[in-house]
């Protein structure tokens, strides 16, 4: 399999979490386009156009899906030539660190026939504002579920059995990590899933595609996170690279972990995100706390899915509004010019390949 599945951006209690900005840290890149342009212009079509025509040739391609609508792309990257193209609008604005030399600007609002476009303004204000104040909404439930997981999460830590926790993860590390990577290891960081318009979505499949040993973690409570990093320093120091998927409410923290030149995968599992499949071990730190009133931290975790529930909601309701904004604006695109300029770019990224 060529391709693989992340996300770049996750909808979360404090809002928007982005990950965006290390693309333009990231001075390996040969080439990063960075696309512009409003609504409808078609900038998801144009990366999956180049997308699909470069996984033909065989070449590893990393999709990079949007949260607010997870069949839009914000990304799409191609790591063996060191090129992509991401979406460098708003929640997720780019600007150039070394322009022409490592990003470029590529302007696909030159495909919007402004003079048409001017007609629809009042309904494109509408939309918009309708847009914004529906993830408002969505914002407010997922920050209230969050509170309430913090203080399940609290109680849960404070009984923790951390040795027993780390007697088990050292067990892990003998068997598993006994030979050196061909280099020195490097993190990059990803979001695996994020609640969406369509509710929790987790791409599995890369993991699938990945990791064919997966060590599944029963957490409810966010305990993993240090047992996670020191999978991950470990790898790293061994000469392994590594995907740390972050938590979306709390992006200090691992939820999931890959180690493709292992293939081997550690995975947070609790209700709402299932993987679906038998791991290869599983490991329940669940039962490795023992707080009291479980009753009502149950009971808390049951009203934090509810409000996510309602974020999930909302979440619907802002992507109806852009979905109203796009049809607004498509008459007036020009996506013959769009597919276009989708097969120059490929064309440019084909003679890169040869290059390398």
């Amino acid at each position: 399999m060529t391709a693989t599945n992340f996300f770049l951006g996750a909808n979360s209690g404090d809002g928007f979490q982005n990950l965006f900005p290390q693309l333009i840290e990231d001075e390996t890149m040969r080439d990063l386009a960075i696309l512009k342009g409003g609504p409808g212009v078609g900038k998801s079509t144009f990366m999956k156009q180049i997308g699909r025509a470069m996984e033909k040739t065989g070449t590893p391609v990393e999709y990079l899906w949007c949260s607010g609508d997870p069949d839009s792309l914000d990304g799409v990257l191609f790591p063996a030539i060191r090129c992509g193209f991401v979406d460098g609008t708003a929640p997720h604005a780019l600007e150039p660190t070394y322009p022409a030399a490592v990003q470029r600007y590529l302007d696909l609002g030159r495909f919007y026939d402004l003079t048409a476009a001017k007609a629809g303004r009042e309904e494109i204000v509408a939309r918009t504002k309708e847009n914004h104040g529906s993830y408002i909404r969505a914002c407010r439930s997922l920050k209230a579920a969050r509170q309430l997981e913090l203080d399940a999460e609290t109680a849960a830590r404070e009984t923790f059995d951390r040795r027993r926790a780390l007697r088990r993860c050292q067990g892990i590390l003998a068997r598993e990590f006994r030979g050196r990577g061909p280099e020195k290891g490097v993190t990059t960081r990803r979001f695996l899933g994020s609640i969406t318009c369509r509710g929790p979505l987790w791409r599995f499949d890369t993991v699938d595609a990945l990791c064919p040993r997966v060590y599944e973690f029963e957490d409810n409570y966010g305990l993993a996170g240090e047992l996670f990093d020191l999978l991950r320093h470990t790898a790293e120091e061994k000469g392994w690279n590594t995907v740390a998927c972050l938590c979306p409410e709390a992006p200090d923290r691992i939820e999931h972990l890959l180690i493709p030149g292992l293939g081997l995968g550690f995975l947070t599992a609790r209700p709402g995100m299932e993987r679906g499949a038998e791991p290869y071990r599983r490991i329940r730190l669940d039962a490795m706390a023992r707080p009291e009133n479980r009753a009502r931290l149950r009971f808390d975790l049951r009203m934090a899915r509810e409000l996510r529930e309602d974020g999930t909601e909302a979440l619907k309701d802002a992507k109806t509004a852009h979905d109203q904004l796009e049809v607004v604006y498509n008459p007036y695109v020009d996506f013959d010019g769009v597919r276009a300029l989708a097969a120059v770019e490929t064309s440019r990224l084909l003679s890169w390949m040869e290059s390398c």
